[in-house]
């Protein structure tokens, strides 16, 4: 949803901050003692076709090993359906499907590449909407819909089956309800069909959105829009206790806490990257210990412009071609100017050599 700005940022410091931002230490924050450093964006996507809306929410990133540059993104226009791109922003495919929140994707060996987008088109049941991406024209095809608790869907994450107790082909999926609820399904996919059996329940005390799975070190992560991020255990076999692992401060983050990501780095680590929606940033933190490495903002690059009020976002480590030759970083835009809310591309290796995180 969109942040309250007003309240953080005068107008004049948020506009000065971003004109003319091109890379470097330059400062875009209220939160003066932990000041993002600004990367500038490669690259944005078409706007989503829903004109004068808080619409496009959240991508998914699917990467083109034997061609990175082929590779795709899918978002959501969450008034709307599904989108597909190409790393050059050009629209590849849509699919109407209605209210669709935010998305991520799987690949699944024989079965493919599988989408699962949170659907909201019942406010008061969930479903979760399952797609198969053909890598070769772009084209998703629905698989159908499964229930997803009842409430209105908002977040949705993935990891492999094998964290819900299935095998090759099953996938575990939390489904992020807007009141708070949290619930982890196994689905299993064969062929053109999609079975679910349900593995727990977990819960945060107000509003969540934004989650990711650390297969490695074995966490769920679960943004709570105004509190923070908590961690839980990935495996369903691990209870239903989670803690707060870092909390909006107006420091390191400022609410709404909305889209996690988690990127591998160097030497072996990996690192969660959380959308500060609040001030328009990005906070990262080391795993597992969640130690706090800095922040990141997205400025104007050419005629690209800034991102502000970021929803969902996607991260890979990775060649993906020319453009980004060591990962890619997408973020949802929620002011697009003139124009219609869009996604902006930003080469990893930028946001990293920024902030000095090898």
């Amino acid at each position: 949803m969109p942040a309250k700005l007003a309240k953080l940022l005068p107008l004049a410091l948020l506009l000065g901050a971003f004109s003319g931002c091109s890379g470097g230490a330059e400062s875009i924050s209220a939160t003066k003692n932990l000041p993002p450093v600004i990367v500038a964006a490669s690259g944005e996507t078409r706007p989503v076709g829903t004109n004068n809306e808080d619409a496009a929410d959240d991508p998914a990133i699917w990467r083109n090993a034997a061609d990175p540059a082929a590779s795709l993104i899918v978002a959501t226009d969450k008034k709307a359906g599904l989108y597909v791109y190409g790393l050059d922003g050009a629209k590849r495919s849509f699919i109407n499907a209605g209210l669709v929140n935010n998305v991520d994707l799987i690949e699944m060996g024989g079965e493919g590449i599988i989408v699962v987008a949170s659907d909201r088109n019942d406010k008061k049941q969930a479903m979760l909407a399952v797609f198969r991406l053909d890598p070769a024209t772009a084209a998703l095809t629905a698989l159908g819909k499964v229930p997803a608790g009842k409430a209105e869907g908002y977040g949705i994450c993935l990891a492999a089956g094998r964290f819900s107790g299935g095998g090759a082909n099953a996938i575990t999926a939390f489904s992020v309800l807007k009141n708070g609820q949290i619930r982890q399904m196994l689905l299993t996919v064969r062929g053109d069909s999609v079975v679910k059996a349900k593995s727990r329940d977990l819960s945060v005390p107000t509003q969540p959105e934004g989650c990711v799975a650390d297969e490695e070190n074995g966490h769920l992560y679960i943004g709570e829009e105004d509190a923070g991020i908590w961690q839980f255990p990935l495996d369903s076999r691990g209870g239903t206790a989670g803690k707060i692992v870092a909390r909006t401060d107006n420091q390191r983050l400022v609410a709404d806490v909305e889209g996690l990501a988690i990127v591998d780095a160097a030497g072996g680590k990996r690192l969660l990257i959380a959308s500060s929606q609040g001030d328009s940033a990005f906070a990262v933190f080391g795993l597992p210990d969640m130690q706090f490495k800095g922040r990141f903002a997205i400025g104007r690059g050419g005629s690209i412009g800034a991102v502000s009020e970021t929803d969902g976002i996607a991260v890979m480590a990775g060649s993906f071609g020319a453009e980004y030759p060591a990962g890619l970083f997408v973020a949802q835009d929620g002011d697009n100017g003139a124009k219609a809310q869009n996604f902006k591309l930003v080469s990893w290796k930028a946001v990293r050599d920024a902030m000095k995180l090898d």
